[in-house]
């Protein structure tokens, strides 16, 4: 990776264009600033600063810099992070050049009553030479109340300006999905950013959003509407976190495996349901293993596959969200997020085989593995429909520019639709209530 230089604008020699100026300077442009990888937005384009004098006046100049800023996200699997692996944790935590790194550590309240793992942990971390523990663990809620108003938000803000942490110091946030995206854009927007180190404590996040470069909370009732995007310090994916995870929580997470499986590997879907009972039943090594499997591939996503912040039109790993994303306030989120998710990768399933051939038989493996998964295929509230399709403006929105909505042509052969028929949507979720089974609290 090339990363541009500017000393000063001098270098750049920027001018007003002129008879004199205006050959040379593009020259000078591409000799001084060459980077090496492609905006996404501007695919297919050379790697130089560009000028664009069709678009100028005799008064103006422009210079075009495609730039990339390069990131590292660190991933540390474990089995009691509180105990023996310990020392994984303070691995990445780098002391401050002027002193102990300051450590704020927030957990969901219901995860620090239900074990000791998170007094531990705090306890531990008092008594390292090299760190600084500003106070007391810092319980918040959790579920997706938490992001439902800005209390935690403005708890967390209001913590780390008394502790004057700073952009090297850390806030350890342990919990679900809901709660380390709320935590997650406290750090994000404190100084710009403060280094945020996730222990996520749900089969969810564990396998999906805790790996994930996204915050965000809820507003004007809508999933997500305020949020950043943000690479974390570091994630500690650690078994023992989820032993006290309720079997509705637990199962709720592999909805999540399914919709990546069924987008990236034929392999490992056709694995997913072989073992999906097993799972369901919380034999770990296998649950572990669909976990580890499932953060892998949307790390890789992440990581390799050229629009980690979502410039581009297509949200592939958002595959069955745009129905879910709206099945959750229209329930008040009563339906879990993973559980949205398990139906809302069904109806899309049911949707691909309709306009694109997707074959009947995946379709029926999809319901069946989500069934023996302990997850619902139905819920009430996916009626009427014109309610549940305003969530596509909305999730439009939520990416800019024209709807683009991943469906599947095969497994692991996601294809991207611009327009939904509404007939065909109608007849998808006709079909999915014919062997769906409804949520049971």
């Amino acid at each position: 990776m090339v990363v541009a230089r500017l000393e000063g604008f001098d270098a750049l020699m920027l001018r007003p264009r002129d008879s004199k100026s205006s050959a040379s300077a593009p020259n000078i442009l591409a000799k001084e600033l060459v980077i090496s990888q492609n905006d996404p937005l501007d695919a297919g384009t050379d790697n130089t600063v560009n000028t664009v004098p069709g678009s100028l006046t005799d008064n103006s100049t422009a210079v075009d810099i495609k730039f990339s800023v390069p990131f590292v996200h660190r991933l540390r699997t474990t089995r009691h992070v509180a105990g023996a692996d310990f020392p994984t944790l303070l691995g990445v935590l780098t002391p401050g050049s002027v002193g102990p790194a300051k450590v704020l550590l927030v957990a969901e309240r219901p995860v620090a009553d239900a074990a000791g793992h998170v007094a531990e942990l705090a306890r531990r971390l008092g008594e390292c030479p090299d760190i600084e523990l500003v106070r007391d663990v810092l319980l918040v809620s959790g579920g997706e109340d938490v992001k439902n108003d800005l209390s935690c938000v403005e708890e967390i803000l209001n913590q780390i300006n008394s502790y004057d942490l700073d952009r090297r110091s850390y806030v350890i946030a342990i919990g679900g999905g809901a709660m380390l995206d709320a935590v997650g854009y406290a750090a994000a927007i404190a100084h710009r950013g403060v280094r945020l180190v996730r222990l996520p404590t749900t089969t969810l996040a564990q396998g999906d959003s805790g790996v994930g470069v996204k915050n965000a909370i809820n507003y004007f009732g809508k999933k997500n509407w305020v949020g950043t995007f943000s690479v974390p310090w570091a994630v500690i994916n650690d078994a023992s976190l989820l032993e006290s995870l309720s079997d509705r929580d637990f199962c709720s997470g592999f909805s999540e495996s399914v919709k990546v499986t069924l987008l990236k590997s034929r392999d490992e879907f056709d694995w997913l349901c072989d073992n999906a009972d097993r799972i369901r039943n919380r034999e770990m090594s296998l649950a572990t293993r669909a976990i580890a499997t499932s953060c892998e591939l949307h790390l890789r996503h992440i990581t390799e596959g050229g629009d980690p912040f979502e410039m581009l039109e297509a949200r592939p790993l958002d595959f069955g969200h745009w129905s879910a994303h709206k099945l959750e306030p229209i329930t008040d989120f009563q339906v879990r997020h993973g559980e949205a998710v398990g139906i809302g990768v069904a109806i899309d399933c049911f949707y691909s085989h309709l306009k694109l051939g997707f074959p009947l038989s995946d379709v029926q493996r999809v319901c069946d593995c989500l069934s023996r998964l302990g997850l619902p295929l139905w819920h009430q509230a996916l009626s009427p429909l014109d309610r549940l399709l305003a969530g596509l403006e909305e999730f439009r929105q939520h990416l800019g520019g024209r709807l683009t909505i991943t469906m599947l042509r095969g497994v692991g052969e996601p294809v991207d639709v611009h327009e939904i028929d509404t007939p065909t949507m109608a007849k998808a979720i006709e079909m999915l209530h014919h062997v769906g089974q409804p949520l049971r609290g």
